[in-house]
């Protein structure tokens, strides 16, 4: 039960990094990755996906875990972002959300 809730949790955490990142990923300047640059707050990154995505939206706002980690990036400065991405990057589960929510972190300063 145990193991099946922390596979939740890294999915969902992983899932709304990849989902900030995705646009950025292939970046070889981590300052050109969008998720690392943003200047977005929390509610703008939330607003833009729901706007986007709001099935995996749904999902994230059913995570508090998720949004620990999502509030918790954003408060990070650049090269822990980038730790934080690099990690997030390594789980499988979270690969999912990278074709649904597409470059949240390019779009969010419009919400």
């Amino acid at each position: 039960m145990i193991t099946t809730s922390l596979t939740r949790l890294a999915a969902a955490a992983g899932g709304v990094a990849l989902a900030l990142s995705a646009a950025g990923v292939a970046s070889a300047d981590p300052a050109q990755d969008p998720a690392v640059s943003t200047t977005c707050s929390y509610s703008q990154v939330v607003a833009a996906m729901n706007a986007q995505s709001p099935a995996t939206a749904a999902q994230f706002n059913a995570t508090p875990m998720a949004q620990s980690f999502l509030q918790n990036f954003l408060a990070s400065p650049p090269p822990q972002r980038e730790q934080m991405l690099e990690q997030a990057q390594g789980v499988p589960e979270a690969a999912q959300f990278v074709n649904l929510v597409g470059p949240i972190a390019k779009t969010c300063d419009k919400y």
